[in-house]
């Protein structure tokens, strides 16, 4: 598997929300792009390793929805309204 820079696990998130949504998009598109490409070659090794990180990124990605909240201010806005109704 050549190294993905975009899901390189080592490099640093930034610090405001949208930046780090926009990573772990960023490197989950990218893994998934890469397992497509290596199953068609057969590669079981390294598609094994780009599973791996997919799990990685996607579990980021998630905390990052989590903590950041939602990519649409309104969303949130919204929903408290409906709960508080």
């Amino acid at each position: 598997m050549k190294p993905l820079p975009l899901a390189d696990p080592r490099r640093p998130m930034p610090r405001d929300a949208a930046s780090r949504r926009a990573v772990a998009e960023a490197a989950v598109n990218t893994l998934a792009a890469e397992r497509r490409r290596l199953e068609g070659a057969g590669e079981e090794w390294a598609l094994a390793r780009t599973a791996y990180q997919l799990r990685y990124w996607r579990f980021v990605r998630a905390l990052v929805r989590i903590i950041d909240g939602p990519d649409d201010p309104r969303a949130a806005r919204v929903k408290g309204e409906r709960r508080a109704a």
